[in-house]
């Protein structure tokens, strides 16, 4: 014997259903908007990459962590990455991308452990430091840094800067025996942080580039 359809029931039932699938393309939408503004950036030459080092490093970090077959509960120490010629930051080096070394270094810890990987931070004071002008827990004076814990991989990489913008090359290497286990490479451009200017340095002298208004 068949029983009469419980009408409101049903429309509660839809509506979940419902809430649920847009709730399932919700998160569908926003995991693949990244990586599809990424791909709109380097595909279309009219959109400007000011602004948009966040993109180029999601790229990089895409493709470097797709190699990546290591334990998951292996822990990382991601480090700055630094020009290959002197491998070291260099203050007076007025080039527009001076300070990606250090934005890599921090984008790269904020793409592995979204991806999972757990990553130390070793610039971790043992306290927080107390300031007239400011509160911090993070340090660069050896003798304030925290023990850091057990390191398994390095995250890091180097630069070869360009007139137009610098070549990133990412690798991860394991701490144990300094393999490389994943590597990637990526062209930053110039613009990323400054608008492009009409007076460059090149090998300590200035430049004017012409065509630029």
């Amino acid at each position: 014997m068949f029983k009469p359809l419980n009408i409101k029931a049903c429309k509660s039932a839809a509506l979940v259903v419902a809430m649920g699938a847009a709730l399932a393309t919700a998160v569908t939408g926003c995991s693949s908007s990244s990586n599809d503004n990424a791909q709109r950036i380097q595909s279309d030459p009219s959109i400007s990459a000011l602004g948009n080092v966040e993109y180029y490093t999601y790229m990089l970090a895409n493709e470097l962590f797709s190699d990546v077959r290591t334990p998951r509960q292996s822990r990382y120490a991601v480090v700055g990455f630094v020009p290959v010629d002197t491998m070291k930051y260099n203050a007076e080096h007025q080039h527009p991308l001076m300070l990606l070394g250090h934005q890599l270094e921090q984008g790269m810890m904020t793409e592995a452990t979204k991806r999972g990987f757990s990553t130390q931070e070793f610039k971790l004071s043992n306290d927080i430091i107390v300031s007239e002008e400011s509160d911090r827990i993070l340090t660069r004076d050896i003798e304030k840094l925290s023990g850091i814990e057990r390191v398994d991989f390095y995250i890091t990489g180097t630069m070869v800067y360009q007139e137009s913008g610098a070549m990133v090359n990412a690798r991860v290497i394991d701490a144990r025996n300094k393999d490389v286990v994943a590597a990637a490479t990526r062209f930053f451009p110039a613009e990323i942080f400054w608008q492009k200017e009409q007076v460059t340095t090149r090998n300590g002298k200035l430049y004017r580039i012409e065509g630029v208004r």
